[in-house]
Order: structure tokens, then C-alpha cells, then sequence
């Protein structure tokens, strides 16, 4: 089974789930988007600590409604018209919908239409609105693409991870990878003209070379959009279990920073420009707008068991387990778990988390004296640039991300 629930504690919610005035002022006039959480898979990767249970875990409770692929989007539709009531009449157009999990393709295309469909009905979809569904290579069919894009899926996230055998394996990952150039040629046909690529760096055994494959193995397949993250080793996981018995060893800081310059070096030369500290696309148009609504401090509305949301400085959480979801939503009740009221100090501290991470880079003026002091030094370390009134990270930097946000909150 998975780890018992890490959410925070928090401050309670309300049962309706009514959100604070101060919250909704300035409604709609922010970028607005909703995240779809969907809890399945049919195996657990090794390394994922995210959310998600397979048919065997759910036991029983994969019965209940809402907490089985047969009635989750009746469940998620009834959320949906919950954050309709909760955020009142104000005219709120959603810019973004990411669908995520877990496996949103285990379910099929017409439940994920109709999810869409809600949050068209409810809130009205910005012309130019960017659907997005992450997907694993093994889960669709031609066929299945074609209706995603018939019900409104404008963007698809595919999970490739990597392109060589004995990484898949260390990572349990199930998919061949020679599908990949394959459900993207039928993701092509089907009209999509976004498509991402998801990789990981750093898995134990994985070479460089083994790295320089994969890239090579995504680049082919033209993708719009890549993202590269290095592997990390989550307590909890069977992954870190294994680690600890010492059967694989931890990733190498090294090896890391030598894995993402070469991503960087790949990815740059194919005409893939980096953007977010992990993430690269083919031009503005191929960023993925849901995430910079995150990065810069959006608002949106998570659907689903421990989805996370964020509405004018208020952020919340949903119960953790599909079942208990469930039953909050069959008896009418809010999913949320707890919530916190984020001050301005609160705020300020998570603009340089995450826009530091930007090549549009943070506003100088967001730091306080203490942070504006340990600019120069920051600078003449080539770790950072200053640029009309941005701090903007290097190359070097980027691979020194956190030691800069540190040094900038605690100087």
C-alpha cells in the first residue's frame, strides 16, 4: 500500500468549502486554470511518491463511486460545480485545464471529455485555452488519440522517461520504448500540434552515454516541448528502499550536473529553448501556460484526491485517498482537507522559490535589503545576470538553483 497520508495539517475548511472575500477579490483577473488529478495506474513505478493507487491497492474501496476508473469523473464533474458555487458569479474563463496523475488515459476519452465538458459549462474555456493530459505510451490507442482531440484535448504530455531497456527497468517502468515514436506520429494525425516529452536523468546505472540516447531518442520525434528532471529519491518509495539495502546506489551530484548539460547542450542545438530550469520548447507557443501559472503565481482549482489548489493567497488541499474523496462527495461535502492563508512575507519567499527558476527571470524590487545585498556577489560568480531590472539565472546557475535561492533568502 502506499505511505500513510503526509498532508499538512493546516487550518480547517469549511464544509461547503466557501473561500474567504479577501480571496475572491481580483477573481478573473488573474490567469485562471484547474488541475485534474487522477489517482490510477495499473503498476506503481518504483521512484513515484505521487498520489496514486493501482486496482490491487484500492481493494474494495475501488467500488465505491468516485473511487474507481468507472465513476471517477462523476465524482470530479460534482467537484467542478463545487468550485462553480464556491467562486461565486464572477466571470472566470479558464485559461489552462492539465489533467494529471497517476494515468489519466486509463480512463477513457469520452469520462475525460466530459470532465472538460463540466468545466466548459461552468466557467466558459478561453478561446485560445491549452488542454492537457499526461499519458504513458501504453495506455492509448490511435484511435483513443483521435477522440481525445475530438472532445477538447488541445496539448498531450507523454510520459517517455527514457529510451533504453535497463533504465526502464530500474525505474519499473512497463512501456516499450520503441511505442513512443509511434503514439507520437498518432498523436500528429490526430491534430495535436503540442506535444511533450517527459524524460528522468540520473536513474542508477544509467551512463551518459545511456543519457545521450534518450535525448537523441526524444529528439526524433520532434517534440514541441521537453521536460528533464533528475531522478530523486523519495522516502517511501520502493526505489529508496532499495537504496537503502544498498542493492543500487544513490545519484551522483556529478553525474547529474553533466546529464542536464548535456540536455541543455541537445536540446538547445535542435531549436528547443530552456525556459523553466527543467523545461525547454520549440518557442513561446509551446511553453506549457498551465505550469507558468503555477510558476507565477496564478490562481487554480485542484479536482481530485489530494489535489492541491491555490485561489487569491488561499491554498488547500484535498483528503488524500480516493475512497474518503469519494464520501465527501457523496454527501455533499468539500473534499478539502485543511487550508492555509498565505501572509505577504509567505508569498514574497515563493516568488523567489519559483521565478527564480525563469528565464524571464524575479524582479529585483521582490527582494528585501538583506537579498539585493547578496546580488553582486551572486553576479560576480556567474551564477546570475541582471537584466532591465531582472535577475535572470546563468547556465551555471540554473544547476546551482537552490544554493542561490538560499543565499538570496538568508543573507
Amino acid at each position: 500500500m502506499p505511505p500513510p497520508s503526509a498532508l499538512p495539517a493546516g487550518d480547517p475548511v469549511p464544509e461547503d468549502g466557501a473561500l474567504p472575500a479577501e480571496a475572491l477579490a481580483g477573481l478573473g483577473d488573474r490567469p485562471f486554470g484547474f488541475y485534474v488529478h487522477v489517482p490510477f495506474c495499473t503498476v506503481r513505478c518504483g521512484y513515484c511518491d505521487f498520489n496514486t493507487y493501482t486496482a490491487e491497492e484500492l481493494g474494495p474501496a475501488g467500488r465505491a463511486p468516485g473511487a474507481s476508473r468507472a465513476t471517477y469523473a462523476e465524482a470530479a464533474i460534482a467537484e467542478v460545480r463545487r468550485a462553480r458555487q464556491a467562486l461565486g458569479d464572477a466571470d472566470v474563463p479558464v485559461q489552462t485545464v492539465f489533467f494529471g496523475g497517476g494515468t489519466p488515459t486509463l480512463l477513457s476519452p469520452a469520462d475525460l471529455g466530459s470532465i472538460v465538458a463540466a468545466i466548459a459549462g461552468e466557467f466558459g474555456l478561453a478561446d485560445d485555452a491549452e488542454v492537457t493530459t499526461e499519458a504513458n505510451p501504453d495506455s492509448v490507442t490511435r484511435w483513443g488519440l483521435e477522440e481525445l482531440r475530438t472532445v477538447g484535448f488541445t496539448r498531450l504530455s507523454f510520459g517517455m522517461q527514457s529510451a533504453v531497456d535497463h533504465v526502464l527497468k530500474v525505474l519499473d517502468r512497463t512501456h516499450d520504448p520503441l511505442r513512443v515514436p509511434a503514439v507520437v506520429d498518432w498523436a500528429r494525425q490526430a491534430g495535436f500540434e503540442q506535444l511533450s516529452l517527459d524524460l528522468i536523468y540520473g536513474t542508477p546505472g544509467e551512463s551518459l552515454g545511456d543519457w545521450e540516447i534518450s535525448l537523441e531518442a526524444a529528439l526524433a520525434c520532434r517534440p514541441d516541448h521537453v521536460s528533464a528532471y533528475s531522478l530523486i529519491v523519495e522516502d517511501g518509495t520502493a526505489l529508496a528502499r532499495r537504496v537503502r539495502r544498498g542493492e543500487l546506489p544513490m545519484p551522483d551530484d556529478d553525474d547529474l550536473a553533466d546529464k542536464y548539460l548535456l540536455a541543455d547542450q541537445r536540446l538547445g542545438d535542435a531549436g528547443l529553448g530552456w525556459y523553466e530550469v527543467s523545461n525547454w520548447a520549440r518557442d513561446d507557443a509551446s511553453r506549457c501556460r498551465h505550469n507558468l501559472l503555477y510558476w507565477t503565481g496564478g490562481d487554480w482549482w485542484g479536482v481530485g484526491p489530494g489535489a492541491h489548489s491555490h485561489v487569491g493567497g488561499v491554498r488547500w488541499w484535498n483528503v488524500k485517498h480516493p475512497a474518503a474523496y469519494a464520501d465527501r462527495i457523496a454527501a455533499d461535502r468539500s473534499p478539502a482537507h485543511a487550508r492555509e492563508v498565505l501572509d505577504s512575507e509567505t508569498r514574497r519567499v515563493e516568488r523567489v522559490l519559483l521565478e527564480l527558476r525563469l528565464r524571464e527571470g524575479l524582479p529585483l524590487d521582490v527582494l528585501d535589503a538583506d537579498g539585493r545585498a547578496a546580488v553582486p556577489a551572486l553576479v560576480g560568480d556567474g551564477l546570475l545576470l541582471e537584466q532591465g531590472g531582472r535577475l535572470v539565472p546563468t547556465q551555471r546557475g540554473r544547476l546551482l538553483a537552490d544554493a542561490i535561492v538560499r543565499d538570496l533568502l538568508t543573507a
